[in-house]
C-alpha cells in the first residue's frame, strides 16, 4: 500500500512507469553533474525517455558570493527563463532524478518549489533504480515545447544565519554534512575553518538513503528524527556546506510529514563572517 505522504514527494519507478503510461500530464527532468570533488561526470548519455537534460551546478544555483555562499540561490529571472525553455507547466507534476543517491535532484526539487511549482518530486533511487527495475532508457533527447511560466520566490520556508542560530536552541538545528565535517579540526592556512554552528546535531544526509541509493523507510526515517528531536512538534532548520545535502534532508523529512526549513547559504555562508562562532568536536555545543 503506498504512502500518500510519500508519494506526494516521492515516486518509486513503477509508479513514475505507471502515470507516464496511462497518459498523466508528467514532465521529466534529469539533473545531470560533474563532481566537484572527483571530476567523475554523472551522465551516461542515456536518459529516461523524455527526460529533459539540465546540470545541477549551473541551473539550480547563482554563482558564488561571501553573503551568499558556495551556492547561493538562483536568480529568479533567470530560472524562470530556464523553466520556460524547458517546457514547465504549473499543471504538470514535475519528477526529477540524478544518478547519485537524489543529493543534486533534492537541490533541484528544493529549488523549483521555492520557485513556486507546486508539484514536484524526486524519483526515488535516481536513474540506477530505473534501470534496476528493467525499465526502458534511450539516447535520444527531447526538444520540449516552450511555456509561459510566472515563478516567484520564497515558496518554501528558508533560514538565515541568526535564525539559524536560534532554531539551534529554541527548535531543532540539523545539520546534515557528513559527520566529520561536522567534528572539524585544523585547517590549513588561509582556508575557512570546520566545524558547526552551536548546539546544531549531527544528521548526516547518507543516512537518508539505502545501499541500494533510494530513500530508507518511512518508519525507519521517523525514528532517526524522532532521536534528533525533529517529531513535529518543535521547529526544525537544515543546514549542510551550500545548500545541497540539506535539501535532501528536507526533502526526507517531507516524504514522512515533517516540515523543514533551510539555510540556503549553510556552513560556506556562516563562515563568510568571522565573528561567527564555529563549534569543534562531536559534541553540539
Amino acid at each position: 500500500m503506498s504512502d500518500p505522504i510519500r508519494t506526494s514527494v516521492l515516486l518509486t519507478p513503477v509508479q513514475l512507469k505507471e502515470m507516464m503510461s496511462c497518459g498523466a500530464d508528467v514532465t521529466i527532468l534529469a539533473v545531470h553533474s560533474i563532481n566537484p570533488y572527483t571530476g567523475q561526470n554523472s551522465f551516461t548519455g542515456q536518459r529516461i525517455r523524455g527526460a529533459i537534460d539540465t546540470q545541477a551546478y549551473s541551473d539550480f544555483q547563482s554563482p558564488a558570493s561571501v553573503e551568499g555562499g558556495q551556492r547561493p540561490l538562483p536568480d529568479i529571472a533567470e530560472l524562470q527563463a530556464k523553466t520556460r525553455a524547458w517546457g514547465l507547466r504549473p499543471q504538470s507534476t514535475i519528477v526529477i532524478y540524478d544518478a547519485d543517491r537524489s543529493m543534486t535532484a533534492a537541490r533541484a526539487w528544493w529549488v523549483l518549489r521555492w520557485a513556486g511549482l507546486p508539484d514536484v518530486r524526486v524519483l526515488d533511487g535516481g536513474f540506477p533504480a530505473w534501470i534496476a527495475a528493467g525499465l526502458p532508457v534511450t539516447e535520444e533527447t527531447k526538444t520540449p515545447r516552450p511555456s509561459d511560466i510566472t515563478l516567484s520566490p520564497g515558496h518554501m520556508a528558508e533560514i538565515s544565519a541568526d535564525d539559524a542560530m536560534k532554531l539551534a536552541t529554541t527548535g531543532v538545528l540539523l545539520d546534515a554534512r557528513i559527520r566529520a565535517n561536522y567534528i572539524g579540526g585544523k585547517v590549513a592556512l588561509g582556508q575557512p575553518p570546520r566545524g558547526h554552528i552551536p548546539h546544531a546535531l549531527s544528521a548526516p544526509a547518507p543516512d537518508n538513503v539505502t545501499d541500494y541509493g533510494n530513500f530508507t523507510d518511512g518508519d525507519t526515517l521517523r525514528e532517526m528524527y524522532r532521536a534528533l528531536g525533529a517529531d513535529g512538534k518543535k521547529p526544525v532548520g537544515v543546514y549542510c556546506g551550500a545548500g545541497m545535502s540539506a535539501a535532501h534532508t528536507v526533502l526526507a523529512l517531507a516524504s514522512i510529514g515533517i516540515d523543514a526549513a533551510m539555510y540556503p547559504g549553510s556552513w560556506s555562508a556562516w563562515v563568510g563572517d568571522p565573528e561567527r562562532p564555529v563549534v569543534v568536536g562531536a559534541d553540539p555545543a
